[in-house]
């Protein structure tokens, strides 16, 4: 998996700096138009369907098994982190076990108030996306989440990581539909090189990525 890191200190402004605007600007507009209550409606309808179509126990009991290992990492995790590079090294890490797929993420390095935004949702707690991990990760179908490139940027007046990702994978619902999302995350960090926002751009909109679940294509499980 490839990375690239590295750090500005021009006074010009960055992609990196354009891309955590344009994720704070984007989510400031879209709560001026109608789509996100659309989106609430469509998101609270997928989360009866997976409840519905919830696979069997064993998973979770795997599932469970990942979560629990990610907590008794969490006295370790602060113990490395003295500065930026340590969360992009612990970023690298988990994005190596594809943490948006497989629950298994370093939560010691997120404020336990730490607000988590894509364009579909926001919400605030590192316990609530944990438990929103352990609800989605036993659909997943062969998944992949692959890391692009990783910087840092601490000439603006927050710290921050920003990493670009392309996420693959199929659900396991009856027809087995496709998502395929690139996007980036930008983590910005507190005075104590936490992570207080945790905040996703997609290259596509909030209803196409919605309607990927929904496409009836019947895919064959060889593909």
């Amino acid at each position: 998996m490839a990375a690239i890191c590295c750090i500005r200190v021009s006074t010009q402004p960055s992609p990196a700096s354009n891309l955590r605007f344009q994720c704070w600007a984007s989510s400031k507009n879209k709560r001026r138009d109608t789509a996100p209550c659309i989106l609430k409606i469509a998101v609270s309808g997928i989360t009866e369907i997976l409840r519905i179509f919830s696979p069997s126990n064993p998973n979770r009991t795997y599932l469970q098994q990942g979560l629990d290992t990610t907590v008794n990492n969490v006295k370790k995790d602060e113990t490395l982190v003295s500065g930026i590079d340590d969360i992009v090294s612990i970023l690298q890490s988990d994005y190596e076990k594809a943490y948006f797929l497989t629950g298994n993420f370093s939560s010691a390095i997120y404020t336990e108030d730490c607000i988590f935004e894509d364009p579909t949702i926001k919400f605030s707690g590192r316990d609530l996306y944990s438990r929103n991990l352990k609800l989605l990760v036993p659909f997943f179908d062969s998944p992949s989440l692959v890391l692009q490139r990783i910087e840092k940027d601490m000439s603006s007046e927050v710290n921050y990581v920003l990493a670009t990702w392309k996420l693959r994978t199929y659900l396991r619902l009856p027809w087995r539909p496709l998502i395929s999302i690139e996007g980036s995350t930008v983590y910005d960090l507190n005075d104590e090189f936490k992570i207080f926002r945790h905040c996703e751009s997609w290259n596509i909109s909030a209803l196409e990525a919605v309607g990927q679940i929904f496409n009836f294509s019947f895919e064959s499980s060889g593909e």
